[in-house]
């Protein structure tokens, strides 16, 4: 989940725009720039779901009221404000971002598509939206078992319809930023797949013009789950950036401690 938090920190500062002249290959990662969205939040939300037993939208709502200004779509702002009370049909990449702990926890492929599919459907309960969260969690799964980056290609192409074949060389010169599962999802997959690493991936997702953040939490995830390692002094990383001060000048701990909890 830290390949997942990190990806998001990491893209945070791109989301919506980067300079012209931008180098991706040495571009750090983490400045004072940087920051956790609601990408992390949720992601959190769905380790503090699992670990708890309880139901997704519960916890979704109770970490969307704890940290109602990092960022939420439109319609998931709404249905925060509104207490939950109904699904909204969206294909936006929100389901897909914040399942990584899913695939990272449960033990058996049956298990994580069927949380993926619990996680997504209480917001994200069109057909697009739900693919996304479960190619998502199935992705990490795949990859943190030891399967080969031609055989979780194969299985998400196969089982999801996905085209991941397309080069990121064909790809940048077109990119524009699209929020929905339908593009980022394959995108994050595709940054992992031509890879050698973490970083790499990362540097793969700063290449293209997307919605940086996100894609780096997906893609991330995903790397992170396949080598075992972001490359990065993760627990260092992760307290400079969830553990901030809170309204009072206290030092809310609440992310980082679930985050880092084992």
């Amino acid at each position: 989940m830290f390949g997942a938090i990190l990806g998001d920190i990491a893209g945070s500062r791109f989301e919506f725009s980067r300079p012209e002249k931008f180098n991706y290959k040495k571009e750090p990662f983490f400045t004072d720039g940087c920051f956790f969205t609601d990408d992390t939040v949720m992601t959190v939300a769905t380790k503090y779901a699992v670990l708890n037993e309880t139901s997704y939208r519960t916890a979704y709502l109770h970490f969307g009221k704890m940290y109602p200004l990092v960022g939420y779509g439109t319609m998931f702002k709404r249905w925060l404000e509104g207490g939950g009370c109904a699904a909204y049909r969206s294909f936006g990449n929100g389901s897909a971002m914040r399942v990584s702990f899913i695939g990272e926890y449960f033990p058996t492929l049956e298990r994580v598509r069927e949380h993926a599919q619990k996680s997504a459907l209480c917001t994200h309960n069109h057909p697009e939206g739900v693919k996304g969260a479960e190619a998502t969690a199935v992705c990490v799964y795949l990859a943190r078992t030891e399967n080969s980056k031609k055989e979780i290609k194969k299985y998400i192409e196969k089982n999801y319809g996905y085209d991941l074949s397309k080069p990121l060389l064909l790809i940048r010169p077109r990119a524009k930023v699209d929020m929905s599962c339908q593009v980022s999802v394959p995108l994050a997959i595709r940054c992992f797949l031509e890879s050698s690493s973490w970083e790499s991936c990362m540097r793969n997702v700063y290449s293209v013009k997307c919605d940086t953040d996100t894609v780096g939490c997906i893609a991330g995830a995903i790397a992170e789950a396949y080598y075992h390692t972001t490359g990065q002094n993760d627990l260092e990383l992760i307290r400079r950036y969830l553990a901030v001060p809170d309204a009072h000048g206290r030092c809310d701990m609440t992310l980082f401690n679930w985050a880092t909890m084992n």
